[in-house]
């Protein structure tokens, strides 16, 4: 076992959705048997039957995947990511029992695990096989001040794609924005190689040697084109939204007559995406069940439609305003999707409008 290596894999991110956040596998390099693969917990299957819907409520399975080299390290080329491999410091009982732990979860029957973003995914799965199988622990070199949340974590990574920001904020909840441990941002790519960079394995022995021997560049960093989102950003479609609302409350006050059709159209909408809120309560994704912004977007707002368009007394816009007060003091715990506050201006307008309705 001299002669192999083991490697822990970074790539870094990429313009396609599943890979902004970046990748890790585990890298082996056995030359007197002719072995150069990577294993890979990455891989899914969008055509596995129900894939959206399993989606949606955190089912999804992935897959662990075994794969040559030059393939998997020419694919990330096309697409100018950079990828990193840190050769570790290892003895050849550890190699022996980290080849064998990966061949066994390798087998058909074991290959399939139930995907988390957060908490077993690509990034996770690699680090667990190499700390169960190493002969002592990882100590891994605290780092000061540094606890962001999950949320900070990943808006960093979809910057330059603001409606996927907008998406991943929408539906992470409460507990998205609570500070993190070191352990637990290892779900990123680039943590979890930042921290392998600076850890020891403590043998039982006493003695102390660096987790990496060695950093090598398998692919350079090339060019990247940052694909366009829509011409227009949330936060603009939100301002867009309060102009509008504005200017008929104005129209109103005007011709003294009541707009029912925009009530409806901020119900049906605002509906719609309280129907999505709801659902994600059911789901095994992290961090989505207690979301505040359901009081804002909100599925109730879908049984008084009816009464709303035939001018009937409702008490709906008493409770849209209860809501929105609620909203607005939830923002002391809970970051708000970019423009979730003026929706929620917006909607107060109306409910101000029609409290005193007879």
């Amino acid at each position: 076992m001299d002669s192999v290596e083991i490697g822990l894999i970074t790539c870094s991110p990429h313009e396609e959705v599943y890979s902004l956040y970046g990748h890790t596998a585990i890298h082996i390099n056995h030359p007197q048997r002719h072995i150069d693969c990577i294993f890979n917990y990455g891989e899914f299957n969008f055509k596995a039957p129900h894939f959206v819907l399993r989606f949606i409520f955190g089912k999804t399975d992935y897959n662990l995947g075994a794969a040559p080299t030059m393939p998997f390290l020419l694919y990330y080329k096309e697409w100018g990511s950079q990828v990193t491999e840190q050769i570790l410091n290892l003895t050849a009982e550890e190699k022996q029992a980290i080849i064998d732990a990966l061949a066994t979860n390798y087998r058909p029957e074991n290959r399939i695990y139930r995907y988390n973003f957060f908490y077993d995914n690509c990034s996770t799965r690699p680090r667990d096989i190499i700390e169960r199988n190493i002969n002592g622990t990882i100590a891994y070199e605290p780092r000061a001040d540094f606890e962001p949340s999950y949320r900070e974590m990943i808006n960093e990574k979809t910057m330059h794609h603001p409606w996927a920001t907008f998406v991943n904020n929408i539906l992470l909840g409460v507990n998205a924005d609570r500070k993190t441990t070191q352990r637990e941002q290892h779900f990123l790519p680039e943590n979890l190689r930042y921290d392998f960079s600076h850890a020891v394995i403590e043998r039982g022995n006493g003695e102390k040697v660096p987790l990496v021997k060695e950093t090598r560049q398998l692919v350079a960093p090339g060019v990247q084109v940052i694909e366009e989102d829509l011409p227009f950003t949330p936060m603009q479609c939100a301002i867009f939204l309060l102009i509008v609302t504005i200017g008929i409350l104005f129209f109103e006050t005007i011709r003294k007559k009541t707009a029912r059709w925009f009530d409806i159209l901020l119900m049906l909408l605002t509906g719609i995406g309280g129907l999505a809120l709801f659902i994600m309560i059911f789901s095994e994704h992290p961090a989505t069940s207690l979301n505040l912004q359901i009081l804002v977007l909100n599925p109730l707002s879908l049984l008084f439609i009816w009464p709303v368009w035939k001018g009937r007394k409702t008490i709906w816009f008493k409770l849209s305003l209860i809501f929105i007060i609620l909203f607005f003091i939830g923002a002391l715990w809970q970051d708000y999707a970019e423009g979730m506050e003026i929706v929620a201006l917006c909607l107060l307008i109306r409910s101000l409008r029609h409290y005193n309705d007879k």
